[in-house]
């Protein structure tokens, strides 16, 4: 224990192993679902899907022990919800790129994400955010991910008419969710070590005894699927099919540095706001508005673009799902090896793995909006130069379900107010530039 106690500074940072490993086990069990999504949204290009299953999990487990091994931070890396979706019904159904090409843009994005996180250009785009943009990221983050998981367990729907409104709460998943997340914030409440864990565990236990009992019924064509493992340990499936399938033939146009220009725009900002938020929760975020360490972050980001490429599977950036296990206590970087070691486990378990359900992880995803909604009292909403870039940047992360262009709303606002009220004297050269890239970016 001497040996990990030094390696990753545990008690530096105030935790303990047992510590870092329940939140391991929480920020993973949160984001499991991208073992499924990720290989079901992509395989629609033509990809094999078990071999996209072995690739995401991979590749995930290279990004998450890089940022171990770069920053010793607690967070956790895969590809990216948003992104994979634009790589295949964009890139490849909708412009008509073959995936193998649409990779190599995932592949020339990774390089040019190392060039830039080498010369500290992605590092100086973090620091020139406003302290109150940085506190408002992290609570518009935490309502979203509560969001996400009010989604996730059909708490809350697309109605047809307002775009989103209440689910059945006689559905067995919600009603399950909602009696989860009272649990989970009793065992908060109490102080229980690792409560959001067990609140996963609960919710996943009640189900199967749901299921047992015939109180919730299996119908795969309602997304109601067996919560009971069909094994244990399953061989995972080859890579084979999508290993090093890049394809550098039909890069050179314009709309090819257009579809790059947009895995770049998207993933720097998601990755910049999703570092700010869980930087935030976590406390590394220093007075001047910093984060120490932040190039090892932003390089083990783009070491895992550029490796996920590879391996075969679209962009990986980092989690907002890391979140979870930071508010169950995970600080250091063997938060992030924990979590790394059960997506590679998770290739022989998969039975299991893939039979938790959505509604069992919505508690801890709603326990943790709860939790960074705390921050919301630390911005100035008096000085409306800084209240409403803030407002703006929380209220658009929500409904236009994108972490970037909440910065994108929140970021503009905040300069052009700065202006209008005769206070550019306020602003610093870098989020001028910025502002001006975002502008461009909305109107091209």
């Amino acid at each position: 224990m001497g040996f990990i106690e030094n390696l990753f500074k545990l008690k530096e940072n105030n935790t303990t192993v047992r510590t870092e490993v329940y939140a391991g086990f929480t920020t993973f069990m949160t984001m499991a679902y991208i073992l499924i999504v990720n290989p079901n949204i992509l395989s629609a290009t033509g990809m094999d899907t078990g071999a996209l299953l072995t690739a995401t999990a991979i590749a995930s487990a290279i990004g998450t022990f890089a940022m171990a091994a770069f920053a010793n931070y607690p967070f956790a890396l895969a590809p990216g919800m948003g992104l994979n979706a634009y790589f295949t019904y964009t890139v490849v159904l909708k412009y008509g790129y073959s995936w193998q090409t649409a990779l190599s843009a995932v592949f020339i994005e990774g390089i040019i994400f190392i060039l830039l996180s080498a010369v500290n250009v992605r590092e100086a785009i973090f620091n020139c955010i406003p302290k109150n943009l940085k506190t408002a990221t992290s609570v518009g983050i935490g309502l979203f991910i509560a969001f996400i998981g009010m989604q996730n367990a059909g708490i809350i729907v697309d109605d047809g008419a307002t775009l989103v409104g209440l689910g059945s709460v006689r559905s067995v998943p919600v009603a399950l969710a909602l009696i989860g997340t009272i649990i989970t914030v009793s065992l908060v409440i109490r102080k229980v070590k690792g409560a959001l864990l067990w609140g996963i565990l609960i919710t996943y236990g009640l189900g199967i005894i749901c299921q047992l009992t015939g109180i919730y019924v299996v119908n795969a064509d309602a997304g109601m699927y067996s919560l009971i493992p069909s094994g244990i340990v399953s061989a995972p499936p080859s890579l084979a099919p999508v290993f090093f399938k890049i394809d550098l033939h039909n890069i050179f146009s314009f709309e090819f540095a257009t579809v790059i220009f947009s895995f770049l725009f998207v993933d720097v900002f998601d990755t910049i706001g999703t570092l700010i938020g869980v930087s935030e929760k976590a406390g590394y975020i220093d007075k001047n508005g910093k984060l120490p360490k932040i190039k090892g972050a932003l390089m083990a980001d783009a070491v895992a673009t550029t490796a996920g490429a590879v391996l075969g599977t679209s962009t990986v950036t980092t989690f907002v799902e890391s979140a979870s296990g930071v508010s169950d206590g995970g600080r250091t970087g063997l938060t992030s090896v924990v979590v790394g070691i059960l997506f590679l486990l998770a290739l022989f378990l998969s039975p299991i793995i893939t039979s938790i359900p959505s509604f069992a992880t919505t508690p801890a995803l709603i326990t943790v909006g709860l939790f960074m909604m705390e921050s919301v009292v630390k911005i100035d909403f008096k000085d409306y130069t800084e209240g409403f870039p803030a407002f703006i940047t929380i209220i658009m992360m929500v409904v236009a379900y994108s972490i970037s262009d909440g910065l994108v709303f929140g970021t503009l606002s905040y300069v052009l107010l700065k202006v209008i009220s005769g206070r550019s004297k306020e602003l610093n050269p870098v989020i001028i530039i910025v502002a001006i890239l975002f502008f461009l970016k909305l109107i091209l």
